[in-house]
């Protein structure tokens, strides 16, 4: 599973959209939330939104960073006139938060909803199950009133029982019990059914029988994009604040972007010793994690995948970035290139190493200055014929190059190449 951040404004929306569904009709969140980038004309948006001029409003950075408010970075019980202003003279403009500085770019707008009591509500993925947080007493002062927070946890595939959710709410008056705990049920249910990894509403607050989320903070899997397409809508997983993508993570990006395929690539080391082109998305996943598990993390170069049965040019293309920045530097101890996936569906194993045997054979020179070990593993249709073409090519370029079919273990590979397996 593959964590990727997305906007506040990107999880509100689908909170509009989905919430009665998950309440049974019980709780509606308007959802009035517009975001506004470099690109925007601000002018125009009442005519789509009329409540921007009818209603206070209020306005924040939409960047993938928290603690805005302490930050000043928050614009409350404003005005559409006085949101402009603010938003114009920060559009842009460089910001440094501890170690990290970058550039605020996008904003959410969305209406001042006035409120006494603050409440928090936290769900994460962890390996047993999800656990859940919540507290009375929410807002920017959470960690200080941290001892207040109730927790339980849900095992893998299970519902939120009764006697959880009775105790996340000791702390909750008897007249609030049945709001508040509909809508817990209700935010987990969401949470659940709709591919989440985290969600955070720091604060949401009771208005009469409505709860409105005034903060929210959200993690999708990604690798559950095939199956909610249609729920997600048209998703976006900018890059963390003050990240930037290289020159090769952009060109990914936009050769993912032209296929049907799925194309990702994230350098995580420049200078890591392991260098992974996997296919397939819950694959990739397991490489990395059994990297981790075996201690090796800071070898680890690069984590994405290549997958949906991408064509030959477009495989060529992605083998061609990795190669290229794996033998930039050398490495006296060389380095490990591993071609690993599952046992395929549909993907034609051999029609997909036709790409990577012209990567390899471009940069046999690299290859061997770099002192670089292929092991790869891989099953599915024609896998024989692809594994037979890689045996060859290493004979040929007089580089080590290590086949293995479905017989073993998928991640067998990685002990391989950090010395903790067989030969």
């Amino acid at each position: 599973m593959a964590q990727r951040g997305i906007r506040e404004y990107d999880a509100k929306r689908m909170l509009a959209r989905h919430l009665p569904q998950f309440s049974e009709g019980r709780f509606e969140y308007p959802g009035k939330v517009v975001l506004i980038d470099p690109e925007t004309v601000i002018d125009l948006l009442p005519r789509e939104h009329p409540w921007l001029e009818e209603e206070r409003l209020v306005v924040k950075p939409d960047k993938l960073f928290g603690k805005r408010a302490k930050q000043g970075l928050v614009l409350l019980d404003a005005s559409f006139d006085e949101a402009k202003t603010w938003i114009r003279e920060r559009m842009n403009q460089r910001v440094q938060l501890g170690d990290v500085e970058g550039s605020l770019t996008h904003f959410i707008v969305e209406p001042f909803v006035p409120h006494e009591d603050e409440h928090y509500l936290a769900i994460k993925s962890e390996r047993d199950g999800d656990r859940i947080h919540f507290s009375m007493y929410g807002g920017i002062h959470i960690e200080d009133n941290w001892d207040k927070v109730r927790d339980v946890l849900v095992p893998i595939g299970e519902e939120l029982s009764e006697t959880d959710l009775e105790a996340l709410l000791v702390d909750v008056p008897p007249e609030q019990r049945d709001m508040l705990g509909g809508f817990i049920s209700a935010a987990f249910r969401f949470y659940s059914s709709l591919g989440y990894s985290y969600l955070e509403l720091n604060p949401f607050v009771t208005v009469g029988d409505e709860v409105v989320p005034l903060d929210a903070v959200a993690r999708l899997d990604d690798t559950e994009l095939f199956w909610h397409e249609k729920d997600w809508g048209e998703i976006e997983f900018p890059s963390a604040f003050g990240g930037k993508l290289s020159e090769a993570e952009q060109f990914i990006k936009a050769l993912d972007e032209k296929t049907g395929a799925s194309l990702k690539l994230t350098v995580l080391n420049p200078k890591g010793r392991l260098w992974t082109m996997i296919a397939g998305g819950g694959a990739s996943v397991i490489y990395a994690d059994t990297v981790a598990d075996l201690g090796y993390c800071d070898a680890l170069a690069n984590y994405g995948e290549y997958s949906g049965n991408p064509n030959t040019e477009e495989t060529y293309l992605y083998a061609r970035t990795i190669l290229d920045l794996m033998t930039r530097e050398e490495d006296p101890r060389g380095k490990y290139l591993l071609i690993g996936g599952g046992i395929a569906n549909f993907t034609d194993v051999a029609a997909t190493f036709e790409g990577i045997v012209r990567a390899l054979e471009e940069k046999r020179d690299d290859l061997r200055r770099c002192n670089v070990r292929v092991l790869v593993r891989r099953g599915g249709p024609n896998y024989r014929v692809g594994l037979e073409i890689m045996r060859d090519l290493g004979k040929r370029l007089d580089v080590p190059i290590e086949v293995y079919g479905p017989e073993t273990h998928m991640t067998e590979i990685v002990s391989m190449a950090l010395g903790e397996g067989k030969r």
